[in-house]
């Protein structure tokens, strides 16, 4: 993915993908909300000092700070789903997919109970200037995905292709763009990630124009994906791929590259 870096003087040319640093701190907040998305998946609203807070693009990653089983401290990254400096908000959705410190965090999570975050140290800024959108990956994905989708302008076509453990994990996004919504569900396909959003995504022809691709899931089914719509003819210049977990590995958290 082609990054550039411009002066506030400077135009930025078609499809420019802009890098932005942040300053950064350390910041305690308090759970104000707890809701349940879907079975899987809990959306917790927190409240504190936002003030200098800054996540430009939808795939930011912040830094949560837990206590493992044993005591020891714990990072994880999480996308914030949205947020109000002003209001002093923040909302955080989280996967309930393994039993680690962000799980069992969020599985007790209530009114009252405090989070410590630090960052985002940067973002990089997708124009809303192509002609189409594709955003792929699993659940760990959905709120960069969603808050996306919500974000993009009116009319713009967007393809979402998400695999899920079954119906019940599907979520609906407000937005004024052209939106179409795919779901692998494995409790019937019985794929596993890579095979199932390779099939969803090989039964959609690229549309014309240029397109920009977001691809975010576990590292070996992220890297399969970006090969596959390369060789499709998707340039890579107009493609972001991350590992948003690693198989067998703690807080692993890889952009997927050549």
């Amino acid at each position: 993915m082609t990054e550039t870096t411009l002066s506030s003087e400077e135009a930025a040319p078609p499809h420019a993908i802009r890098r932005v640093r942040h300053e950064t701190r350390r910041r305690a907040l308090t759970v104000t909300a707890v809701e349940t998305l879907t079975p899987r998946m809990k959306r917790i609203h927190l409240g504190g000092d936002m003030e200098g807070f800054a996540s430009l693009g939808a795939d930011d990653h912040i830094k949560l700070f837990f206590t493992d089983a044993t005591g020891a401290s714990a990072m994880r990254d999480f996308t914030p789903r949205a947020f109000d400096v002003a209001a002093g908000t923040i909302t955080i959705d989280f996967a309930l997919h393994e039993a680690g410190p962000a799980t069992r965090w969020a599985a007790t999570a209530a009114p009252g109970t405090t989070l410590e975050i630090g960052g985002p140290r940067g973002s990089a800024v997708v124009p809303d200037d192509f002609d189409w959108y594709w955003l792929i990956g699993d659940e760990t994905a959905l709120p960069a995905i969603g808050r996306w989708v919500e974000g993009l302008r009116s009319g713009v076509p967007v393809l979402t292709a998400v695999a899920i453990a079954d119906a019940g994990e599907r979520q609906s996004f407000k937005t004024a763009a052209d939106w179409t919504g795919l779901w692998a569900e494995r409790d019937l396909s019985g794929a596993d990630d890579a095979a199932a959003l390779l099939a969803l995504t090989d039964a959609q022809p690229l549309p014309p124009g240029e397109g920009f691709v977001l691809i975010a899931a576990e590292s070996s089914v992220a890297r399969a994906l970006r090969t596959r719509l390369a060789e499709r003819g998707q340039p890579k210049a107009f493609m972001k791929a991350a590992g948003y977990w690693k198989r067998g590995e703690a807080d692993a958290h890889e952009r997927i590259e050549d």
